[in-house]
């Protein structure tokens, strides 16, 4: 590759979100042109303590993921409406704690419904979270799955990396899917 053609790569490094009160997930990516690069991924865990206590954990460990790897965008999969109200309610104050962690670092933001994320992943909605897990694996090539959360923010960032392409860059030129189906 020229180094007039390097240059014209863009790098872009994705941190994907999975919020949750008890265990967040996180994941980094990098992307060079249609490649995908893992750059680490976890979780943060939050279960003991009061509630601001158990947000602080979030923002800060979010925080200190964002200082070290300097990613350039963040995707955070959205809450869905529960069957339990105050479940729903508590997720969404641990996604705001996740979100300002993004905000505070001056980070743009996308957010993307777990239907979305599978969608773009997997192929269809209603993937198993094993799917999730074994297709992340896969498009990174690592050596062995992710834990369930770190999978999830990982497929987050992956559905982000390819929002411009595929099915989502159609809708763009005139194109709609509807059921998974272009029409």
């Amino acid at each position: 590759m020229s180094l007039a053609a390097s240059a014209s790569v863009s790098v872009r490094c994705i941190l994907g979100i999975d919020p949750g009160l008890r265990v967040t997930g996180f994941g980094v990516i990098r992307v060079t042109g249609n490649t995908l690069d893992y750059v680490t991924c976890g979780c943060i865990r939050s279960n003991e303590g009061e509630m601001p206590d158990r947000l602080r954990v979030i923002l800060t460990d979010l925080g200190e993921v964002i200082a070290q790897h300097h990613p350039t965008e963040v995707a955070v999969e959205k809450v869905f409406v529960n069957v339990n109200p105050q479940s729903t309610l508590l997720l969404g104050q641990a996604r705001g704690a996740a979100i300002s962690a993004a905000v505070l670092a001056r980070l743009p933001v996308a957010e993307y419904t777990a239907l979305q994320v599978k969608q773009a992943v997997v192929g269809h909605g209603k993937a198993a979270k094993e799917q999730v897990q074994e297709m992340v694996r896969r498009l990174l090539n690592l050596p062995g799955a992710p834990s369930p959360d770190a999978a999830d923010a990982l497929a987050c960032a992956i559905a982000h990396a390819h929002g411009a392409q595929g099915l989502g860059g159609l809708r763009k030129s005139g194109f709609r899917v509807r059921g998974g189906r272009l029409v």
